[in-house]
């Protein structure tokens, strides 16, 4: 498929964007060229591949999983401008 540049105009105009006669062709051979190199790589032959997810043989390093916190929330609720029953007190918002 190739864009043309109708299609390329009709696309900036529900994108809200100006182009001129000269941008609209540029980008209508960019995005065709995209298009034929996506087709391409679509028409490769790839029986027997088997998908991989990274292309190399590596491990993601992960760090052990401990807990680092400890539990502050008394240090927290002595900072808070009013506390009730360990819960935080919020002015009430309507609008």
């Amino acid at each position: 498929m190739s864009f043309s540049i109708e299609h390329i105009q009709q696309v900036a105009h529900l994108a809200r964007l100006a182009l001129g006669p000269e941008q609209a062709a540029h980008y209508a051979r960019q995005l065709s060229d995209i298009l034929e190199m996506v087709g391409q790589l679509a028409r490769a032959d790839t029986q027997g591949v088997e998908p991989m997810a990274h292309p190399l043989e590596m491990h993601q390093r992960l760090r052990p999983d401990v807990v680092t916190e400890t539990d502050r929330r008394e240090v927290f609720q002595a900072l808070a401008p009013a506390v009730e029953n360990g819960l935080y007190i919020v002015p009430k918002v309507i609008e």
